[in-house]
Formats: C-alpha cells, sequence, structure tokens
C-alpha cells in the first residue's frame, strides 16, 4: 500500500482535495491498484516554520 507524504504550507481544503484525488489517480494509473490502497498524508507546515535560501517564508 503507497502512502505518499506532502509537506507544504497551508491550503485551501478545495485544492487539498483536488491534490488528493491527483495524487491516488496517478498512483492508480502508474501502478495498477485499487484507490483504496493509496493514503495520501498532507502534512501543513506554517510560513514561520519554513525557510527557502535562509529565510523563512513568513518573512517574504
Amino acid at each position: 500500500m503507497p502512502i505518499v507524504t506532502i509537506q507544504q504550507g497551508p491550503r485551501d481544503i478545495e485544492l487539498k482535495r483536488d491534490l488528493v484525488a491527483r495524487v491516488t489517480d496517478a498512483f492508480v494509473d502508474a501502478l495498477q491498484i485499487p484507490a483504496e490502497a493509496v493514503q495520501v498524508w498532507i502534512h501543513e507546515v506554517p510560513a514561520d516554520s519554513w525557510g527557502v535560501a535562509g529565510k523563512l517564508t513568513a518573512d517574504k
């Protein structure tokens, strides 16, 4: 059973629903497995806890 972990900043629930559906479909197509076998975990990290190029994303 594939478990996909996505780390990202906070997003709207509708965007997350679409993301989970698309990721699941990709695994179903690529691995020829049932959708029920795919788990997608979204780990949202606040902007003050994420850095890029030496700076917090909250400071951009």
